[in-house]
């Protein structure tokens, strides 16, 4: 596994949870009128999850597992290697659906869900990053 690659891609992942910091609104409803923050935290949870895809299977890459089938198998295979826990990879297997549905539908995405994950659950994305970094023995 290469450590720099990793850690790039957790640079990256904090800058999107910062974009969308930065970008939500403090209510729901200004978030329903404001579409610049919606495109901004949808774009960004987006990548967020998807380089989350890209450090595990690049992880995995170095081990005798089987490629994961989907993407979110990838993360019950790290969490069967005792890479994550089993609270985080049932969050991250989760995020899988709404990057399915913002990737492929996005007229289909429910900006409820959107704003209650950006306001409740970045630090799922942060909790995931620490044990890569303490299992992977990044920092």
């Amino acid at each position: 596994m290469d450590k720099i690659v990793v850690a790039k891609k957790i640079d990256s992942i904090l800058r999107c949870l910062n974009r969308i910091e930065q970008r939500l609104p403090e209510t729901e409803v200004a978030f329903m009128k404001d579409y610049d923050a919606q495109d901004v935290v949808v774009l960004n949870l987006t990548r967020a999850i998807q380089m989350n895809v890209d450090i595990a299977t690049h992880i995995l890459a170095d081990t005798n597992q089987a490629v994961p089938a989907t993407m979110a198998e990838a993360f019950t295979s790290l969490e069967r290697s005792n890479i994550i826990t089993h609270d985080i990879a049932d969050k991250m297997r989760r995020s899988i659906g709404y990057r399915n549905i913002a990737v492929h539908n996005y007229d289909d995405i429910d900006l409820s869900i959107t704003y209650q994950i950006a306001c409740h659950h970045l630090n799922d994305f942060k909790d995931y990053i620490r044990q890569i970094i303490s299992s992977q023995k990044l920092d």
